[in-house]
């Protein structure tokens, strides 16, 4: 077939799949198609439209490196990874909710004993974080890895300003104890803007929105025969939580930070200046 039209052109592509060996993929593409297509037709761009938004990937992949993930930041900052969340994590009993990986997670975090400070050289209010993990049965999860990351008072992340820092803070991997316990020292997270120095900034300047994260802390929890879970702690006194720029706040996920005069902490340890402390009890599901 030849002379295709803005009719006759969607089913000729779509027609082109039908040698896919793997039927998922064949599925995929031809929603991909059907969708772009569908969407074409209905905004209607010019050729200049058009050579923005290839422009607009472009520099979306070419920013995207080790350190920032700016595919993910789009991703996110559009629904679609909460979307994917709801998908694949649909709220079951008393399982702590998930939410948005987000772009700064780091894969090889350094590794902590329990109650070590992570903080290094960031700036901030101190905090003691603890809490427990456990099986959707309430059994206690030992020997959990849980990572944990976060930005620092000025609302960057250690991969932003590693130079500055002199290596990873606020960021780190334990493993829970014979009980399933989790207890760290780091710093009181801010709120803080996505990234706008690039494509995702330029688009959410352009939809009139604002590129806020209410303050929260990162949690990724594996354990055993459990599916991973990936969330956050949000603190409850953040301006920013009913307008998240990533869409990704949940009541259950919003907690208090205590603040305490200098003094004896709850690990034992004594505080010579004020600090703040949070608790979260996180429920994990059964692999399926």
């Amino acid at each position: 077939m030849r002379d295709f039209n803005e009719k006759t052109i969607t089913d000729a592509v779509i027609q082109r799949f039908i040698g896919a060996g793997d039927p998922r993929v064949k599925q995929v593409c031809e929603s991909l198609v059907r969708h772009v297509h569908d969407f074409v037709r209905d905004v209607r761009p010019s050729y200049e439209e058009w050579e923005y938004a290839i422009d607009f990937l472009t520099r979306t992949g070419q920013i995207s490196g080790p350190a920032r993930q700016e595919f993910i930041l789009l991703s996110d900052t559009l629904g679609v990874s909460m979307l994917v969340d709801a998908i694949n994590n649909p709220v079951d009993g008393k399982v702590t909710q998930s939410t948005v990986l987000g772009p700064w997670f780091v894969d090889d975090a350094p590794v902590f004993e329990l109650g070590a400070d992570i903080s290094g050289a960031m700036r901030g209010e101190p905090a003691f974080v603890s809490g427990k993990i456990e099986s959707e049965d309430g059994s206690p999860l030992a020997g959990a890895s849980v990572d944990v990351w976060h930005s620092d008072d000025d609302g960057f992340y250690d991969v932003q300003q590693l130079d500055k820092l002199g290596g990873a803070a606020g960021r780190g991997r334990f493993t829970t104890d014979n009980e399933g316990r989790y207890w760290f020292w780091t710093i009181k997270p801010t709120r803080y803007p996505v990234p706008t120095d690039g494509p995702v900034g330029e688009m959410l300047h352009g939809q009139g929105r604002h590129p806020w994260r209410p303050a929260h802390l990162h949690f990724l929890i594996r354990a055993p025969g459990h599916r991973k879970l990936v969330t956050h702690i949000f603190d409850s006194t953040d301006p920013y939580l009913d307008s998240d720029a990533v869409f990704g706040v949940k009541d259950e996920l919003v907690r208090d930070f205590a603040e305490h005069p200098a003094g004896v902490a709850p690990d034992g340890s004594r505080r010579e200046a004020p600090f703040a402390t949070i608790a979260f009890d996180f429920v994990v599901a059964k692999q399926g």
